[in-house]
């Protein structure tokens, strides 16, 4: 019999999100399964009851009753333990757990034999887990947002403008840390006109912030930063303090500071210090998305936009919520693209399979078992590097070279000079002058033909010959010249004149087909 995948309203105070969406609802249907709806789980993400019951959802009136009648819940917030009460014995959970910061949670889960998966635990650096990566997804809605509110909070136009009414600046927009929340900020300040600069301790991520058309902003000082997992390490107290002096001049010179730096299972690093706010210029503004975790500004208040020394600092902790039908819609593809994963018959039933990397790592209890943290997956092994190359033939035995591929001996070159030098001074002396000249031109042609196709990136080749093939159609000039050619020439008139047609009609199709191919060839690389 096929399960039901139960979706309680969430509890968490100002929590808007939910666990799934009606379009969602319509795949996990066609995935085998039944799908329950706790009555109002989505309105405050733009879900109403009847579009889920269009979707082919049932609809249950309380949260019990949901609970009672789901063998797999999912949520987004950690579950309280009065939810977990409702739970059924043996089901299934998946949503955000956080383990390591609920050990009383994972102990009353274990009680009810049941099976967790937590979507916050998903190991990241699998490639093949992206789809269900839904603290990536968040984090992208959360960075956007982010600017959003900085640009509600600021008091002036994100991108410059020069009006009848004088010249407006473009905003200066710094962003500490560039990790997904941070390059969808990055990303969304740029394209409302603001000069973007950003920082983050992992060195690789300078291309991605140039790549978005950001400015790295370096810090003098010489330490690898990444922790693992798409996050940041805990940095020495060497790097911290020039950080520090790095941060504290762009609080002086920017309008607006975006803070995102988080490390997993600690508080959130304090980046900017009340001296540091009390130096930027007024009516700035700080968004502090670590707000959450204690704040990465001194002065920021969790939950809270308030102003201090002038500049707003906002602490907002919803910020997925206040886009909660975005959010709800990437969440909600996420745990499909997981239930795929744990329901590959399409017939309802889901096989938690500890055997593959990626479902090991999310399940941190299975029947009742406590199974966090789990080893490490095993990574794909870096590809082996190639064999050298095997030395050239030896040498035949004698006085004879050896194969092809040895470099030509310098006797050989000398004597292969001297017979060419030999042969243009014989073509020089009993050739006529006029054929010297074209002959020279000739040998002059082949090189510059040889070193322009040389130096030409491979793609290129074949637009590059396509486009050659039409500017070298000279030749039709030649053929113009023949077709009327000088009164004293008598004797094969008419033999001139059909080959000097022929090679017009030959050069019109290399030159009309010269650029034709060169346009198409050129197209596949516009947008």
């Amino acid at each position: 019999m096929p399960l039901t995948i139960g979706i309680p309203r969430e509890t968490a105070a100002g929590e808007k999100r939910v666990a799934t969406v009606p379009e969602v609802v319509e795949k996990l249907i066609k995935l085998g399964f039944m799908v329950a709806v706790e009555s109002g789980a989505g309105d405050a993400a733009n879900c109403s009851d009847d579009v889920y019951r269009i979707a082919g959802a049932e609809i249950i009136g309380g949260a019990a009753q949901l609970w009672a009648k789901s063998d797999i819940v999912f949520k987004v917030c950690v579950p309280t333990s009065a939810e977990v009460d409702l739970m059924r014995e043996g089901g299934t959970l998946i949503g955000f757990i956080w383990p390591a910061q609920h050990p009383e949670l994972m102990r009353q889960l274990a009680a009810k034999k049941a099976t967790v998966l937590a979507i916050d635990s998903l190991p990241r650096q699998l490639s093949r887990a992206q789809k269900m990566d839904a603290l990536t997804s968040q984090a992208g809605v959360a960075g956007y947002r982010a600017v959003i509110e900085a640009a509600n909070a600021f008091g002036r136009f994100f991108n410059g403008q020069i009006t009848a009414a004088g010249k407006v600046p473009p905003a200066k927009v710094f962003i500490a840390g560039a990790g997904v929340a941070g390059l969808a900020a990055i990303g969304t300040a740029v394209g409302l006109g603001a000069i973007v600069r950003a920082n983050d301790t992992r060195a690789e991520v300078a291309d991605q912030v140039k790549s978005l058309g950001g400015e790295f902003v370096k810090v003098e000082y010489e330490e690898e930063g990444s922790g693992g997992g798409g996050y940041a390490k805990v940095m020495s107290e060497g790097f911290q303090q020039a950080q520090r002096e790095m941060y504290a001049k762009q609080a002086r010179e920017v309008d607006i500071i975006i803070t995102t730096a988080l490390i997993p299972g600690k508080p959130a690093p304090r980046l900017i210090t009340a001296e540091m706010v009390q130096s930027m210029k007024p009516g700035s503004v700080i968004v502090d998305m670590a707000a959450e975790r204690g704040g990465n500004c001194e002065l920021t208040e969790p939950g809270q936009a308030v102003v201090k020394h002038g500049v707003t600092i906002v602490g907002y902790t919803d910020l997925n919520s206040r886009l909660a039908k975005q959010s709800s819609t990437l969440y909600g593809t996420n745990l499909f693209r997981l239930t795929e994963e744990l329901c590959k018959t399409k017939d309802g039933i889901i096989n938690v399979n500890m055997e593959d990397d990626a479902i090991r790592g999310l399940t941190v209890i299975k029947e009742g078992n406590i199974t966090w943290p789990p080893p490490a997956p095993k990574l794909p092994a870096a590809p082996a590097k190639p064999a050298a190359a095997k030395a050239a033939a030896p040498a035949a035995k004698g006085h004879g070279h050896g194969g092809g591929s040895e470099p030509m001996a310098g006797g050989t070159l000398a004597i292969m000079f001297g017979a060419a030098a030999v042969l243009f001074l014989l073509i020089g002396a009993y050739a006529p002058p006029a054929f010297l000249g074209h002959f020279t031109v000739f040998v002059l042609a082949c090189f510059v033909g040889y070193m322009v196709v040389w130096n030409v990136t491979p793609a290129l080749h074949t637009p590059l010959m396509s486009v050659t093939n039409a500017i070298s159609s000279i030749i039709a000039i030649g053929a113009l010249v023949q077709v009327a050619p000088p009164v004293d020439v008598a004797e094969g008139r008419g033999l001139i004149l059909g080959l000097s047609v022929a090679a017009l009609a030959l050069t019109a199709v290399n030159m009309l087909g010269g650029f034709a191919v060169t346009q198409r060839m050129l197209a596949m690389f516009r947008k």
